[in-house]
């Protein structure tokens, strides 16, 4: 009695819509991860039975299902997860319970005290670790500690990965807030490229009109805005945040 419902789901266009966008998915997640071809036959020759069959065997692990348990224990009492962190560094004061707790830290908003950690975990082998570099120079922006983010930063300065990263886009602003107005620019003109590196730009654009050069600072968030229609759906949700607030920056 129930297959005429059935039916009826089975051939609407919203599941068919649902359908498609699933196969889609689950396609271009085997070809990032390199899963067998035999993968993508299913998918494409069964929709619905092979997206679900890939999710549930290849995508939906147990650790995925604890990565989320533990992501959404977190949210809803970050201070139950901080306080299980500390238990852990007392127990095993290692290298990786340090930055697990001063991570932890950073995301509460206790900046001082990730700080402390980060500090305390350059020794030894770790006097010049990449990762403790990078989380000190952001935790030091954020308590606006600009002297010290210039004066960490040239440690990682010629590794390939600081070129166009968060951290170089901080001690280039940096370097404009200790008054190094050339040298900020210079830094910041590096990431200064057309359809890319929105974050940076509008950090650049900051940094011109706090420097009185609103026209430049100005043509920059313009370039941005004509910039964003030719953006693909991809490229405008990962960089939605930046976009917003260049959008934000030129009404004000």
């Amino acid at each position: 009695t129930n297959l005429p419902a059935v039916g009826a789901f089975i051939f609407n266009p919203a599941f068919y819509i649902v359908t498609v966008i699933l196969q889609a998915i689950c396609v271009i997640h085997c070809i990032r991860k390199g899963s067998q071809q035999n993968w993508i036959w299913l998918i494409v020759f069964l929709p619905l039975i092979g997206s679900v069959a890939y999710l549930f065997t290849e995508v939906i692990t147990r650790r995925n299902i604890r990565d989320m348990q533990s992501g959404v224990g977190e949210v809803l009492s970050p201070s139950g997860s901080i306080k299980k962190l500390e238990d852990n560094l007392r127990f095993s004061d290692t290298f990786n319970n340090r930055i697990a707790l001063a991570d932890a830290y950073f995301k509460a908003g206790q900046h001082q005290r990730a700080i402390t950690l980060y500090e305390e975990s350059m020794q030894g082998a770790f006097e010049e670790n990449e990762l403790v570099i990078s989380r000190l120079i952001l935790a030091y922006y954020k308590e606006k500690r600009y002297s010290d983010v210039t004066r960490i930063a040239p440690r990682i300065y010629n590794l390939p990965q600081f070129t166009r990263s968060k951290t170089h886009i901080l001690y280039a602003a940096s370097l404009g807030y200790m008054g190094e107005t050339e040298k900020a620019e210079t830094e910041f003109r590096k990431m200064n490229g057309r359809f890319a590196n929105f974050e940076a730009r509008y950090y650049y654009a900051l940094f011109l009109k706090r420097n009185n050069r609103f026209d430049e600072g100005q043509q920059i968030l313009n370039q941005v805005v004509e910039e964003i229609p030719q953006l693909s759906s991809i490229e405008r949700r990962s960089n939605r945040e930046w976009l917003s607030h260049v959008r934000e920056a030129l009404k004000s």
